[in-house]
């Protein structure tokens, strides 16, 4: 009697097979179909609407059916398009059928939220007739305009400012809250906002607890105990919790400036000092001394602090976090380290790389351990429309790549505007333009800055 083999598999199916009218019945192996999922794109975790790719193999002459969740998925092709807004874990199974013969394989994928990763850049919007928004690029290049009405439909406050991501949460401050400069009412969710980060979804907003400040611009957050804000008055602490809001002691000349956080402090600039700030006090706890206008104050990935001062001449310093002291100062001869008209610091870095443009169309690039300044691109040889810079430039913690926000100009050139992202590993190129995204971005944000 021979024996027919249909597949190699690890699963045994066992059929009985008749060798003649004499013989005893014999058993005879048949194997259930190899089956086996292969992850096109080899990535157990995507973003929320985001697709992943899957293939079957398995033997030839096989029916596939695919399923999520243990649901059936109504696709019957060897390849399967994975696609979901449902946050969370999820099973991907696909049984392949052979000659009566089943097996089945799955693959486990976690999904999170679409704004987990990517690059913010909060609009203040045209005041008078509009409310601020957010737009999103994720880590492909795909712009996400409004991100926040998309998610919520209601809008973000009147003259968005500054952001800030902790614990999963992102806090967005607007000076005028649900109100423009000459008291007409809004439709929108107030001064400050806090939503989930990843998703966009509104988890609070405040507006009346916040009455009492004067234009705010900035927010820091230590935990929802401490979210700092700072306004015309000086630096504020907020209690999510208790809707108290506090005023620190000392922080009245608080600069309109956006602020550092490491190691459970911040660091804010005002005049020619540093002011730093630490959970439950009322009171800052240290004022640093630069001696000269500060322009920025940034945290290094070290966790020490960079500090730029305008004057003469211009220094980029590198602040420790732990007692304040000194560690480095550079002296800056070359292109400017000022923070312009806007309301995001003069410099920004990258490991020991820094660069500056003096908010303007010129990008310059210190190497801060080998004291070396180099002038690197022109913007306006590259970008059409590059006429106002709007808020400084910003580089990516983990690409390098720069980010500038440029605009035609003011009146209605406002929306011809540019995101330019420009990259200097080699030669400086432009490596992508996103046209007409924005309406007077108050600045670039990056998730990642935020870890």
């Amino acid at each position: 009697m021979k024996k027919s083999v249909l597949g190699v598999g690890a699963f045994i199916a066992v059929a009985a097979v008749s060798c003649s009218k004499n013989e005893a019945t014999d058993l005879v192996p048949v194997e259930a179909p190899e089956v086996a999922i292969v992850n096109v794109l080899a990535q157990n975790a995507v973003a929320q609407e985001d697709t992943l790719v899957f293939k079957v193999k398995a033997g030839k002459g096989s029916t596939y059916a695919w399923a999520v969740d243990g649901k059936d998925a109504a696709v019957t092709d060897s390849i399967f398009k994975f696609v979901t807004s449902d946050l969370g874990e999820h099973k991907i199974t696909v049984t392949a059928a052979l000659n009566g013969q089943k097996t089945s394989s799955q693959e486990t994928i976690n999904v999170y939220g679409k704004y987990k990763f990517g690059t913010f850049v909060l609009n203040e919007g045209n005041m008078t007739t509009e409310n601020g928004s957010l737009t999103f690029i994720s880590p492909k290049g795909v712009v996400t305009d409004s991100a926040y009405f998309k998610a919520n439909g209601t809008q973000l406050g009147n003259v968005a400012q500054d952001l800030f991501i902790r614990n999963n949460k992102i806090y967005i401050i607007s000076q005028n809250g649900n109100k423009n400069a000459v008291g007409t009412s809004f439709q929108n969710d107030g001064r400050l906002i806090v939503a989930n980060a990843e998703t966009l979804k509104k988890e609070a907003a405040f507006n009346d607890e916040l009455s009492t400040l004067s234009w705010p611009t900035h927010v820091a957050v230590l935990n929802e105990q401490n979210v700092i804000i700072r306004d015309n008055n000086g630096l504020s602490k907020f209690n999510t919790t208790t809707k108290v809001l506090t005023f620190i002691k000392g922080s009245r000349s608080a600069a309109k400036m956006t602020m550092a956080v490491s190691n459970g402090k911040i660091f804010a600039a005002a005049g020619t000092k540093v002011f730093v700030v630490e959970a439950d006090k009322d009171t800052i706890s240290y004022a640093l001394d630069m001696k000269a206008s500060v322009s920025g104050v940034v945290k290094a990935s070290d966790g020490n602090i960079w500090v730029s001062t305008t004057g003469a001449p211009s220094k980029i310093s590198k602040i420790n976090f732990r007692d304040y002291s000194l560690i480095k100062a550079n002296e800056i001869t070359t292109g400017s380290l000022s923070a312009g008209f806007g309301a995001t610091p003069g410099i920004t870095a990258k490991g020991d790389t820094l660069y500056f443009s003096g908010a303007g169309t010129k990008i310059y690039r210190h190497v801060f351990s080998l004291n070396t300044t180099e002038f690197m691109v022109d913007a306006k040889t590259m970008v059409e429309n590059a006429g106002i810079v709007y808020n400084n430039i910003a580089v990516h913690p983990v690409t390098g790549e720069v980010y500038l926000n440029t605009m035609k100009g003011y009146g209605l050139n406002y929306l011809i505007n540019n995101i330019s992202v420009f990259n200097f590993s080699g030669d400086a190129a432009l490596r992508a333009n996103y046209k007409d995204y924005t309406n007077f971005p108050a600045g670039t944000f990056f998730t990642y800055s935020f870890n």
